[in-house]
């Protein structure tokens, strides 16, 4: 019994661990002011959702969050980056990749998407770096 428990420990701490990650500084920054945009849309009855998707965006290259979303709610998908990236542009895709019309808000290293989908099912929302160099953001979303 006393052999299990530092391998009890070990195997304990290694999965406590596991998917742990410190936000550094500057994804902290990018998601108070992605909560700012969100913040916006909550005056026309939109509620911020649970949960943010924090990570780098690089020149031409998108970075994609995979959601699950229902026909009959709305939606706005909310980003904000932090230097040096100076725009950002947020946009959402069916599955198979066909970008769908949304409405827009752009404010250089702030942008939301807008769009009530037809069909429940999988979408993907993407973060683009427009101008400026690789660095951290965070993607929050909004419901009714």
């Amino acid at each position: 019994m006393k052999r299990c428990l530092p391998i009890f420990i070990s195997l304990f701490t290694l999965g406590m661990s596991i998917g742990v990650r410190a936000e550094t500084d500057a994804e902290v920054r990018a998601r108070k002011e992605a909560l700012d945009v969100a913040g916006a849309f909550s005056n026309d009855g939109f509620k911020v959702r649970d949960g943010h998707w924090c990570g780098m965006v690089k020149p031409h290259e998108h970075a994609l969050v995979a959601v699950n979303l229902y026909a009959g709610n709305q939606y706005w998908f909310s980003a904000a980056a932090a230097e040096p990236v100076k725009k950002i542009a947020v946009g959402v895709y069916d599955e198979t990749g066909k970008q769908i019309p949304a409405e827009r808000y752009n404010n250089e290293e702030k942008a939301a998407a807008g769009f009530a989908p037809a069909n429940s099912g999988q979408y993907y929302v993407s973060v683009d770096l427009v101008e400026g160099e690789q660095g951290s953001f965070c993607l929050v979303y909004s419901y009714k």
